[in-house]
């Protein structure tokens, strides 16, 4: 039998300890395993390249030479680094961060350098650094309402560089005939992938560089609107997962506001196909205030298209989410802020039918914002002039409700609602009340009746399994 000995009982509590200390830690490394992190670009530059040397300042060197020195800055600047790693190449980061600064501040401040030599290397110097493959989420479950974005670790170079690539297009020597040769599709393209990013930052300046893209180059406008609808497409009918629908839309917002009259057929087409279609998807809170902004503006260029549009909403109209309910409504109300009379006489009856059910919902947000529409003064008036038509429509669901909701401000409002209807059109209103009235009653006789025979049946059931079992008992006594 093996003794235990005190210098053997210190080894084994040194060894469960660190056993418990191997757990613990295991623990932590999942914990931090599982934490979100900032992902890195997919490029980063070769191992073993040579470090970078600081160039001399361009606002030292003579005119002559500053373009060749600009250029030779442009070239450095394509080197790219990898930011995962905090503690590597940081000399040569902090050369790249301070040329790009340089860069910035140059060709703000500096007439005549946006030369034919230039042009190049300036789109050479922003496609090595922004263009790259986007890093696959690290959360498959990842809910851009709910978890927090994976933000870009090459940031600080970044950033210039998108400042430096704005402050070149918005430059006032910057010349669309020169620069179309490198800006052409294909740059295009890869920018537009870039949307997909997560990183908020990233995605607002591509949506002001794609701006600028859109307004000096006139050639590429009709290309953009076609990758732009074929992003959408995708996102509606396939993925249902970009990051930068919101982004895209408010540019959409703008171009829209500048279309010309009468609208072409690809432009309603984008309207009806593509911009009501994408109210279906689960994430639309992200970008509804975007997507509600270009529909209102497409009904204010060409009223005509109300009808078909609001039929469309209601064809998508939210079944089980209260929330998107809340958000067509806000929506709706902001088409019929702007519907002309002729239009609203058309599309009136499926759409009062729509928020009759709105307004029975039990979800309170849902009746309560419904029931806001009658605090709209324009709405009031389309709804006075075509009373004989929606008070019917209404009537039913407010009487119901008025009795039976659980939520004590919808009651309220509801009554006030009533009052305003009576107020509007009190002959309408009291045949109203007089035929609901009438009807309830009627479904309450049916509804005796009905039971009247169930209970009818239940008692000739009972006689007959009486007679059955008594039938049985005599024969038995035979």
């Amino acid at each position: 039998m093996a003794l235990s000995t005190p210098k053997m009982d210190k080894l084994m509590m040194g060894t469960k300890m660190t056993d418990a200390d191997n757990a613990f830690g295991h623990k932590q490394a999942l914990k931090v395993k599982k934490q979100k992190k900032s992902q890195g670009s997919s490029r980063y530059r070769p191992v073993g390249a040579q470090e970078l040397v600081a160039l001399p300042q361009l606002r030292d060197t003579p005119p002559t030479e500053q373009e060749e020195l600009l250029i030779k800055k442009l070239l450095q600047c394509c080197n790219v680094f990898n930011f995962m790693d905090p503690v590597a190449d940081l000399k040569s980061k902090e050369i790249k961060r301070a040329c790009l600064n340089e860069l910035v501040d140059y060709v703000t401040a500096t007439r005549g350098i946006l030369t034919d030599q230039v042009y190049p290397e300036i789109v050479k110097m922003v496609a090595c650094n922004l263009f790259r493959t986007l890093p696959p989420c690290d959360n498959p479950d990842y809910d851009p309402e709910e978890d927090d974005p994976t933000l870009e670790a090459a940031w600080p170079h970044l950033q210039l560089c998108y400042e430096f690539f704005l402050r070149v297009l918005e430059s006032q020597d910057f010349m669309p005939n020169l620069a179309k040769k490198y800006v052409d599709q294909k740059f295009v393209l890869e920018l537009l992938d870039l949307f997909d990013s997560e990183d908020p930052r990233e995605r607002d300046f591509l949506k002001t560089c794609l701006h600028r893209i859109y307004g000096k180059f006139l050639g590429l406008r009709s290309f953009i609107r076609k990758q732009v609808n074929n992003i959408f497409l995708r996102f509606i009918y396939e993925t249902e997962k970009f990051n930068g629908v919101g982004e895209l839309l408010e540019i959409l917002g703008s171009i829209i506001n500048g279309f010309a009259l009468p609208l072409k057929a690809e432009h309603k087409t984008f309207l009806l196909k593509i911009l009501v279609p994408l109210h279906k998807a689960k994430t639309l809170g992200l970008y509804h205030a975007q997507l509600a902004y270009c529909v209102v503006q497409f009904l204010e260029k060409d009223p005509t298209l109300t009808d078909p549009v609001v039929r469309g909403l209601l064809k998508f109209w939210p079944k089980t989410c209260s929330q998107k309910e809340v958000m067509f409504l806000g929506e709706m109300e902001e088409i019929l802020d702007v519907i002309e009379p002729s239009q609203f006489q058309k599309i009136q009856e499926p759409l009062f039918r729509q928020i009759a059910r709105c307004v029975s919902s039990p979800h309170f947000q849902v009746a309560e914002r419904a029931l806001y529409y009658w605090n709209n003064e324009y709405l009031m008036g389309l709804i006075e002039e075509n009373s004989n038509v929606i008070l019917p429509i209404m009537f039913p669901a407010l009487y119901r409700i008025s009795k039976e909701h659980w939520n004590q401000t919808i009651i309220a409002l509801v009554y006030n609602v009533l009052k305003t209807f009576m107020e509007m059109n009190s002959k309408l209103f009291d045949e109203l009340t007089a035929n609901y009235k009438a009807d309830r009653q009627k479904e309450r006789r049916k509804e005796k009746e009905r039971e009247d025979l169930w209970k009818k049946l239940d008692q000739l059931q009972l006689t007959a399994l009486n007679n059955a079992t008594n039938s049985a008992v005599k024969g038995k006594k035979r």
